[in-house]
């Protein structure tokens, strides 16, 4: 057999062993040949490999009635580090963490930096983050960037409340750190993450609601980006002919009626305010305030109107929301599944995001780590919690 076909074996190999260990817990030499249907011999070659490459480590012995105790292997998360970033103009957010997630901090900045500042502004918080990191045998495997708007080939093509759309950031971040940087949309972050951590179905939708509205779709058990990255752009389908103007070009379009932007705007004429938080709003709700509840009935009219577009033209296993208002309002997805009439809605639920606000951030050590390993999809099997810094 040619070297190259072999040393292509072995890569695939050791690319199952890895998927086997992280998707299913530790396992000994012995379940991994079985699982996989490797010789023993195969398994324990890849197997010394991937310890000496700090990727697997040997725990203790399993448990057993007979017999030899067989060693239990794990993948090593603890050789490398991932940085996350959701970037917003308003505001950005950082995380540091291992490669599945643990021991993570989250570090909250103002941002409304220009477009000529943001890079040397990213640099910095990334570089003081890096100063204070443990030493680890791969150090930053990866850095991510999360983005508010249409991402493809690694580059913005369209963000509608940034002002950083066309800022190669891949380029000049790889330039500074010498580390693969990913960008991706802020949604499909989302998903990625719900999947790896929290919902391990085959077909999935992540609806995002914060100043737009993002779609991330999962078909396959892979991320559906479409053509140019404009899959998903569900936010600027038509819920309303000749409706409210969006900055897309159209009217109507649904995040002009439930995103977190466009029900502040009406939250803060209505109310007479010089301006609100989504936080104004919510207490708002929970006291009765009838303009907050007349806001939020609209919302659920018009997420019941568009989950029904969903699932008549995706069919999905589930639909995660990620919205401050369902998060702190559980009750609203009952609302909203209760004007669902479709036939399909008998197979497909509603549930809320686990991740909620960190979610995006954790679909960013997702993309890191899969490009690392070179994985495709999967599956942690961990509870973690986060330091949430704010500077």
């Amino acid at each position: 057999m040619p070297i190259g076909s072999q040393e292509l074996i072995r890569d695939i190999n050791s690319r199952l062993i890895l998927t086997q260990l992280i998707n299913n817990g530790p396992m000994s030499r012995a379940a991994l040949s079985k699982n996989l249907g490797l010789t023993k011999a195969t398994i324990s070659a890849i197997v010394q490999e991937l310890i000496d490459k700090y990727l697997i480590t040997e725990l203790g012995s399993d448990n057993t009635s007979r017999g030899r105790k067989p060693i239990l292997l794990s993948f090593n998360p603890y050789c490398g580090h991932s940085i996350s970033i959701d970037l917003e103009y308003e505001k950005l957010t950082l995380m540091t963490c291992y490669l599945n997630g643990e021991q993570s901090q989250i570090h909250h900045y103002n941002n409304n930096r220009s477009d000529s500042e943001i890079v040397s502004y990213l640099i910095s918080i990334i570089q003081e983050q890096l100063d204070i990191l443990p030493s680890t045998p791969y150090g930053i495997v990866g850095i991510c960037i999360g983005i508010h708007g249409v991402v493809s080939q690694n580059q913005i093509t369209f963000a509608p409340y940034s002002p950083y759309c066309g800022i190669d950031f891949s380029t000049l971040l790889e330039k500074h750190f010498s580390a693969s940087v990913y960008l991706e949309n802020e949604a499909n972050l989302s998903i990625i993450g719900e999947k790896a951590f929290c919902y391990h179905y085959p077909n999935m939708v992540g609806i995002s609601i914060h100043s737009g509205i993002g779609l991330g779709l999962i078909i396959n058990h892979e991320l559906f980006s479409g053509f140019n990255g404009n899959a998903g752009e569900f936010g600027h389908t038509i819920v309303e002919v000749d409706g409210k103007p969006c900055p897309c070009g159209n009217l109507g379009c649904f995040e002009q009626y439930t995103s977190e932007r466009s029900l502040l705007l009406d939250f803060t004429e209505k109310k007479h305010l010089p301006t609100a938080s989504i936080e104004m709003l919510i207490e708002a709700y929970r006291t009765q305030d009838p303009i907050a509840i007349e806001i939020i009935q609209s919302f659920i009219k018009y997420m019941a109107i568009g989950i029904n577009n969903i699932l008549n033209v995706l069919n999905p296993n589930v639909i995660v929301i990620n919205c401050a208002l369902t998060t702190e309002f559980p009750l609203l997805l009952e609302q909203i599944s209760a004007l669902l009439k479709n036939r399909m809605h008998n197979f497909c639920h509603l549930v809320p995001s686990k991740l909620q606000g960190t979610s995006v951030l954790i679909g960013g050590v997702c993309i890191c780590t899969k490009h690392f390993l070179g994985l495709q999809d999967l599956d942690f099997k961990i509870n973690f919690s986060h330091e949430i810094l704010k500077e």
